[in-house]
């Protein structure tokens, strides 16, 4: 059953892969976001999520099911921290199954481009030269 979730805390992908898994599945495609210590021609510091909670987890859910429906996979979820987070932290991640590998890799990727156009999770960038900034949806989609 597709699950999304927004976690404060760092989280285990094989966890969540194991998660996933059943006799059906044949194919498995992820997608791991990191924070980098760049964007947009500056250095980046580290930088803070905020997420409206309930319309985030509305929309978040509303993203797999749509993947569900659209593509011929088994299952899917979808964890995003909010917080604060350090470069090189695990910020998002994805994780689809399917029968076959083409269904898994094409939801993946629609999944991870709709959660960042479309569930309201503000990324505040923290600058190395003491400016901070809010980016949403993600610039570089």
């Amino acid at each position: 059953m597709p699950e999304f979730r927004l976690s404060k805390t760092p989280f285990d992908t094989a966890t969540l892969r194991s998660d996933l898994l059943d006799e059906r599945v044949g194919g498995y495609a992820s997608f791991e976001g990191w924070v980098r210590n760049h964007n947009e021609g500056r250095d980046v510091g580290g930088l803070r999520y905020e997420a409206h909670e309930a319309l985030a987890l509305a929309e978040g859910r509303r993203v797999l099911d749509e993947a569900m429906a659209r593509f011929d996979i088994i299952d899917t979820h979808c964890v995003h921290r909010v917080g604060d987070l350090a470069i090189g932290e695990l910020a998002v991640w994805v994780g689809v199954t399917a029968a076959h590998r083409d269904a898994a890799f094409a939801a993946c990727r629609f999944v991870i481009d709709e959660v960042k156009a479309r569930v309201p999770i503000w990324k505040h960038e923290r600058y190395c030269d003491g400016d901070a900034g809010w980016l949403h949806p993600a610039p570089d989609r």
